[in-house]
């Protein structure tokens, strides 16, 4: 008898161990997806998207947890915490990309682009290909690049109707030359900054403006503290889907392609949204009491920059340049 109650007791041990091991084996792979964009942002919205399409399509496999509003840190922490494998993917601007991979700057280049669809095309082509494909050198998986629409200016000094009304103004930039080097052309006093500390800088007048598409003026609440918006359409803000490439590498080759064509999917999601966003952005920020400068003769800030115009052209060559504005 007693060793029957010592094996009964061993196969009870036995099978909760295989209960345990089965429980285990039933949990979702979970990857952490941050960004520094509102969670109701075009690119939030793209993520969940992104998030509820991975965990259907692997039947609850891998769950994608997203981390909005910079709770993970700025684009350039989080970007640093993918080559280290703390974050598993993120949805950054090329503008911060370009400190990892310096090949996206081209993007940046002031009125480079017609129009969206311009960019996507550009994007989705062999030029946005070639680079997506330099990511793995730099420590990151580049999944699919889209955009979250053009620059716009906002300040709390005056209106800004033309370049010369832009000298002085303390603006707030991202992290990344080109856009120091079109801001101090232009006679302002750029200051880089992580997007998560604007608001308050904004509010305290530690800057007197900014630059960003109009869905990242309403989400970040900058109207409330803001006085002025000018609508320049002076740079595409392209943003680039990545992953950092220890998680990527884990995934079965099926998942893989699955999360690339996901991917961009998200991005077409994204882009509808901007357009969103775009069609009733602007009321909405004069509702807030911001005076709107709608007309601006763009071709007064182009000749401004065109010593900074020649620059880029000996950087990124003139044969690449051309091929993005002809791009169809």
């Amino acid at each position: 008898m007693r060793l029957t109650a010592i094996l009964r007791s061993a196969l009870l041990g036995a099978a909760c161990l295989a209960g345990f091991s089965s429980a285990s084996a039933q949990q979702p792979k979970v990857l952490n997806l941050a960004f520094v964009g509102r969670a109701t942002a075009p690119e939030g919205v793209a993520m969940t998207a992104f998030a509820e399409e991975i965990k259907a399509k692997t039947n609850g496999r891998i769950e994608i947890r997203l981390h909005p509003g910079g709770a993970l840190g700025g684009d350039r922490e989080v970007l640093e915490g993918l080559q280290i494998g703390t974050v598993d993917l993120t949805v950054p601007s090329t503008s911060v990309i370009a400190n990892f991979v310096p090949e996206v700057q081209v993007f940046d280049i002031p009125f480079l682009f017609r129009d969206f669809d311009h960019a996507q095309a550009v994007l989705d082509g062999p030029i946005g290909q070639e680079i997506l494909a330099k990511f793995k050198a730099k420590g990151l998986q580049g999944l699919a690049f889209g955009g979250i629409g053009f620059r716009q200016l906002t300040n709390s000094r005056r209106p800004v109707n033309a370049p010369e009304d832009v000298k002085g103004l303390k603006i707030r930039t991202q992290e990344n030359q080109i856009h120091l080097q079109v801001w101090r052309a232009l006679g302002a006093l750029p200051t880089p900054m992580a997007l998560p500390e604007v608001f308050t800088a904004l509010q305290q007048g530690v800057v007197d403006g900014q630059e960003n598409p109009i869905g990242a003026i309403l989400n970040n609440k900058f109207g409330q503290v803001q006085k002025y918006l000018t609508i320049t359409n002076h740079a595409f803000t392209p943003v680039g889907f990545v992953m950092a490439p220890r998680a990527f590498e884990a995934l079965s080759p099926e998942d893989q392609k699955l999360f690339v064509e996901a991917g961009r999917r998200a991005m077409a999601i994204c882009k509808d949204e901007v357009a969103k966003v775009e069609k009733t952005g602007i009321d909405e920020l004069r509702k807030l009491g911001l005076q709107v400068v709608e007309k601006v003769d763009t071709a007064k800030f182009q000749d401004l920059l065109k010593p900074a115009f020649a620059e880029l052209g000996k950087r990124f060559g003139e044969a690449t340049i051309a091929r993005i504005r002809d791009q169809k």
